[in-house]
């Protein structure tokens, strides 16, 4: 499967081995980044793994279309029932210029349109507020609070999941 996705700045394609510094740099050794999304750190670029990355035909690079660079990644998993959830990350050098609703708003079309799901719902850990504001900004509405939901950087996150339904 070879999906490419368009937006006004962002490409939006499969992971490619060339991407492997972009993908360091921006996410696995991003420390900021990391506060809010879970990845494996790397303190090297010949630690970052990137099988995985390239295997995975649900995970996509977010490029800037200016210069064809990655600068963050979003996917979906967890299929069941007609819906999907989704994930996503922007590099922290690149926070706060909307690139993380551009991206999720096209992803969303995507899967309603060309996968065919009818609900996609999207988490985030209790205080990471530019996350909840991407998601209000693509239509999704709170949907539920999970306690302790899961273990990150050895804290028990709290959770906040919400959902957006295919329009008829």
């Amino acid at each position: 499967m070879n999906a490419k996705m368009e937006t006004n700045r962002l490409m939006i394609d499969r992971v490619r081995e060339t991407d492997r510094l972009d993908y360091f740099h921006n996410i696995s050794h991003d420390k900021k980044l990391l506060e809010t999304f879970i990845c494996r750190y790397a303190e090297t670029p010949e630690e970052l793994d990137l099988g995985p990355m390239l295997s995975n035909d649900k995970l996509f690079a977010i490029r800037l279309k200016e210069t064809g660079r990655l600068i963050g990644i979003i996917l979906y998993f967890d299929e069941r029932d007609g819906g999907c959830e989704i994930g996503y990350g922007i590099g922290s050098d690149h926070w706060n210029r909307g690139y993380g609703t551009e991206a999720v708003r096209r992803f969303l079309r995507y899967l309603f349109e060309e996968k065919g799901f009818h609900t996609v719902c999207a988490s985030f850990f209790v205080g990471n507020g530019a996350s909840q504001r991407v998601m209000e900004k693509c239509g999704m509405r709170y949907s539920r609070y999970a306690e302790k939901e899961l273990e990150y950087q050895g804290l028990e996150r709290d959770l906040i999941y919400y959902s957006i339904w295919k329009e008829a």
